[in-house]
């Protein structure tokens, strides 16, 4: 039986590689994903766990509003969520979550079409502060991204992110509820999770999907807990990175923190008779939804009247969408904005800038200088090249539904991405996708996941001003064909490879790899096996 799934797993493996280099069968849908997870998976339950949520509720009147959360991690597993079914479990943090849920602090989700189930755990101010603001994201962020922030460490904040990790590994065994189940695990936030799973049901299978670059072992031992983070990550059955530079950082962590066998040509490490399987999965958007979005009147009027709103009907848009985050190059952004009209004064009232901020994290006040940093650089701008019809930077900055942030995307000329690390970014792909006319140009930093599959895009350093400007430049003006050309090769890339198809990499790699169990340790060096868990097989 083992051999016939092997098979199987196999002949998908080819049928993705394929895939990927255009041949063969049609890219995943969202039925022929739920079609595979039917056939290969049919008896677990599926199970995702996220810090963020898909969709928060607000307060309208009398009334609940439920709105679809932008960002890209969440936005990309929705379209999942809604095509496999199953319990997503996530933080509520909307002003109106709690009135929204049934007694088991659960909701349907997408709202009136519900596909799935969304579980909300509630964490109060001293967990959010310890967990969220301070381990995950005054330690762990800035120690994984190369952007010269000092990480920050603290005791309380350890426990803290100890204690909710924990939280959310028993909610997910609840929602189990003794059933075959696999969970899958999302981001930096939950890296202990699994541990705490396999600790209650060494059964069920595990996957941790990490979004954020990881950094190289000489930086990553800094922390004081990276012994402890790496162990609850290797409880997971298969570990998934966005490119193959931030998996073998990885496992060079690994084999330099922890007794273990690291197998860099497997990519997989053997530790206490178990095995973790280490793999790159690029991670996309649903391309096909984001372009019907983008071409229906409605967008398109949509598109109209913000052009209307700000005068820009004779204007050139540049276009930035970016958490208010210190790793999104936005002084580095404004900075080349500024070069540009400086160095080709013939734009100067026929440009305009609109950056998109969503507040971030404004309990730490790295992430409020960034804010005001923003602020500031839109004053000046608007200060020192003024526009007779309206202002040359637009500052617009909170939540926006996702569906209000697509007619932005349709409307401009020109996208700009400058982040200084990124593990993917996905407004680069949600920007392509949403351009089905082919009318756009993208200036994408090298230093993003991004980069490495849209080759076609302007590539710029944020950090070199006058490249940055001259590229935004060049992309403007470049001729008609060109920018076409550009913009059709880089959408035939998000749309060959979506969302559904890193979906089913992930789901097919668990189920294929998780068969194998670890050879024999090679010498007296690595620990002795133990036991291995047990593994549920998918059935014929």
């Amino acid at each position: 039986m083992q051999a016939v799934n092997r098979a199987r797993s196999a002949l998908t493996r080819a049928a993705i590689r394929a895939r990927q280099r255009n041949e063969g069968p049609p890219r995943t849908t969202r039925d022929s994903l739920a079609q595979w997870a039917r056939a290969n998976v049919p008896d677990r339950d599926l199970i995702v766990l996220s810090n963020r949520e898909p969709y928060s509720h607000r307060r309208n009147g009398d009334g609940l509003v439920a709105v679809r959360n932008a960002g890209g991690l969440t936005v990309a597993l929705d379209a999942v969520m809604q095509a496999l079914g199953g319990v997503w479990v996530a933080h509520g943090s909307g002003e109106a979550d709690r009135d929204a849920v049934d007694a088991n602090d659960r909701v349907a989700c997408p709202p009136g079409k519900p596909r799935y189930t969304l579980r909300r755990l509630w964490l109060d101010a001293e967990e959010q502060a310890g967990y969220y603001s301070g381990f995950a994201n005054s330690a762990l962020w800035p120690l994984c991204h190369v952007v010269y922030v000092r990480p920050r460490f603290e005791l309380s904040d350890w426990e803290q992110y100890q204690a909710v990790n924990r939280r959310f590994a028993e909610a997910a065994v609840a929602e189990a509820a003794g059933r075959p189940a696999l969970v899958f695990i999302q981001d930096y936030h939950l890296a202990l999770a699994a541990r705490y799973i396999k600790e209650a049901r060494p059964d069920i299978q595990v996957a941790l999907f990490w979004h954020i670059p990881w950094p190289n072992p000489e930086a990553f031992r800094v922390l004081p807990w990276g012994r402890d983070i790496l162990e609850g990550m290797l409880a997971n059955d298969v570990l998934g990175f966005h490119i193959r530079r931030h998996a073998l950082n990885f496992l060079d962590s690994v084999s330099e923190a922890l007794e273990a066998r690291v197998d860099v040509e497997r990519m997989a490490v053997d530790r206490g008779g178990r095995r973790t399987w280490v793999r790159p999965f690029a991670i996309s958007v649903d391309a096909e939804e984001l372009g019907a979005l983008a071409e229906l009147p409605e967008t398109v009027k949509a598109a109209e009247r913000i052009r209307r709103d700000w005068r820009l009907e004779d204007c050139k848009v540049i276009l930035g969408v970016d958490r208010l985050d210190y790793t999104k190059g936005l002084s580095e952004r404004f900075a080349g904005i500024e070069r540009l009209l400086e160095k080709y004064p013939e734009w100067q009232g026929r440009l305009a800038f609109v950056q998109i901020g969503v507040p971030s994290r404004i309990e730490l006040p790295e992430y409020r200088a960034v804010g005001e940093s923003v602020r500031e650089w839109t004053q000046k701008l608007n200060d020192r090249f003024p526009r007779a019809g309206g202002p040359t930077v637009v500052l617009i900055e909170g939540n926006l539904d996702f569906r209000e942030l697509v007619p932005y995307y349709r409307l401009a000329d020109l996208c700009t991405v400058t982040s200084l690390h990124d593990g993917m970014n996905l407004v680069a792909k949600e920007y392509v996708a949403a351009s089905p006319d082919l009318d756009g140009a993208l200036v994408l930093s090298p230093f993003t996941g991004a980069a490495r599959e849209l080759a076609r895009a302007w590539i710029v350093s944020p950090y070199d001003r006058e490249d940055l400007a001259d590229s935004m430049h060049q992309a403007l003006v470049a001729p008609v064909e060109e920018r076409r050309e550009r913009m059709r090769v880089l959408r035939e890339t998000v749309l060959r490879r979506n969302i559904f198809d890193w979906t089913l990499e992930v789901l097919d790699t668990i189920v294929g790899l998780g068969l194998q169990t670890p050879e024999p340790a090679a010498s007296p060096a690595a620990p002795a096996p133990a036991s291995t868990p047990p593994v549920i097989e998918p059935r014929s």
